[in-house]
C-alpha cells in the first residue's frame, strides 16, 4: 500500500487555503493551522473558510486547528503561506515542533526587508535545516481560479530532486500540474520580483495608458528580473518558465492580482495608505520593493522599474513623475 502523504499548511489565508485544497484533492491528508478559532471552526464544521473563498466547499479530508504542534504532528510537509515579513518570528516559535523528516515548502513571494534574504534562506537560518529539505512552489497561481478548479501549473524548486518529486505527487491534480526544478534562487526571485513589476503595470492600467504600455512594462520587468537572477546565480531559463514569465503574466494582467490592483489604485490617484485600505490583503510587492532594490545595488544590477516603484511608494516622486520615468527611459539597444 502506498503511503498517503500528510501536510500541515500554515496558515488559512487566501493562498494557503487554495494550496490546502489542492493537496486534499490530490489525496494528501491536510491540517490547516488557523490563527483564529472561528476560521478553524468554519473549516471543521462547515468545510468552508468563512474569510477566504467562503462560497467554495473544502474537501472533508481537510481539517483545521489553532494549535501549531497538533498541526505539525507527523507531517511529511510543512507548507508555509504567511507574509514574508513575519516569517522569521513565526517560524522561530514553530521550529521546535517540526519533525526531523519534514520537508518545508515555501509559498512566500517576498524578500525580507531587514536582511534582503529570500524565504528559503530564512527557513534554513531559523530552523538549522539543510537546504535539501526546503522547497519553493511558484507559478501562475491566482488563488480564486485554483479554488474554482480552473487549470494551472506550477514549479516546485528544491536542491533535492527526490523531495521535489514527493511533493509533486502530493499536490498533482487534474487541474493543478506541478513541474520540478533545482533552481530555488530563480523561482524565489521570479515570485518576489513579479509583484513589484505588477505594481507598475497596475499603475499604467489605473492611468489608462493602454495595453502596449502594460506589455512594455511586463517585458522590461522580465529583463530586469533576469539580470538580477543571473547576478545571483539563477538559471536564466527559469525566468522564461512558469515561475518567471508564467507568474509575471498572471500577476500583471489579472484583476484578481493584489499587486496589480494595488498599483491600479495608485494610478487612479489613491495614496499608499488608501490603496492599502482598499486592497485589504498582503501586497508583497509593496513590502519587497526596497529589499529588491538593495539586492540590485549589492550586485551592481540596474533595475529601473523597481527603482521608480520604491521612490513612488516612499512618496519621493509624484505619480506623473513615476509614469514619465517608466515610459521615457533613454533609448538604447534592447540587448
Amino acid at each position: 500500500m502506498t503511503h498517503r502523504s500528510t501536510a500541515a499548511v500554515f496558515s488559512a489565508g487566501s493562498w494557503g487555503t487554495a494550496v490546502a485544497k489542492v493537496l486534499a484533492d490530490a489525496g494528501t491528508t491536510v491540517t490547516v493551522h488557523a490563527r483564529r478559532p472561528e476560521i478553524a471552526t468554519g473549516i471543521n464544521s462547515r468545510h468552508r473558510n468563512p474569510d477566504y473563498h467562503p462560497d467554495i466547499e473544502l474537501p472533508a479530508s481537510l481539517t483545521a486547528t489553532t494549535d501549531p504542534p497538533a498541526a505539525l504532528e507527523g507531517a511529511d510537509f510543512l507548507v508555509l503561506s504567511i507574509p514574508a515579513q513575519t516569517l522569521r518570528t513565526n517560524l522561530a516559535a514553530w521550529a521546535p515542533h517540526i519533525a526531523p523528516g519534514t520537508v518545508i515548502v515555501s509559498l512566500m513571494k517576498g524578500i525580507e526587508q531587514t536582511s534582503g534574504l529570500r524565504a528559503s534562506q530564512i527557513i534554513t537560518e531559523v530552523t538549522g535545516m539543510a537546504a535539501e529539505r526546503v522547497a519553493v512552489l511558484s507559478g501562475p497561481n491566482l488563488a480564486a481560479e485554483i479554488m474554482a478548479g480552473r487549470p494551472t501549473a506550477a514549479t516546485i524548486a528544491c536542491p533535492d530532486n527526490a523531495a521535489a518529486r514527493r511533493f509533486q505527487r502530493a499536490c498533482h491534480t487534474p487541474y493543478f500540474r506541478p513541474y520540478t526544478s533545482p533552481d530555488v534562487v530563480g523561482c524565489e526571485l521570479g515570485g518576489a520580483l513579479k509583484n513589484v513589476i505588477a505594481l507598475a503595470v497596475g499603475i499604467a492600467a489605473g492611468m489608462e495608458l493602454g495595453d502596449n504600455a502594460g506589455a512594455m512594462l511586463i517585458t522590461r520587468g522580465l529583463a530586469e528580473t533576469t539580470r538580477l537572477g543571473l547576478a545571483m546565480g539563477a538559471d536564466p531559463l527559469t525566468f522564461s518558465g512558469l515561475a518567471g514569465l508564467g507568474d509575471l503574466v498572471a500577476t500583471c494582467s489579472s484583476p484578481l492580482s493584489r499587486n496589480r490592483t494595488f498599483g491600479a489604485h495608485l494610478g487612479q490617484g489613491m495614496t499608499v495608505e488608501q490603496a492599502t485600505a482598499a486592497t485589504r490583503q498582503t501586497t508583497e510587492g509593496v513590502k519587497s520593493a526596497d529589499a529588491v532594490l538593495e539586492l540590485a545595488r549589492a550586485h551592481g544590477v540596474e533595475m529601473p522599474i523597481t527603482e521608480v516603484m520604491a521612490a513612488l511608494l516612499h512618496q519621493k516622486i509624484t505619480l506623473d513623475e513615476a509614469a514619465a520615468a517608466l515610459m521615457q527611459r533613454p533609448p538604447k539597444p534592447e540587448r
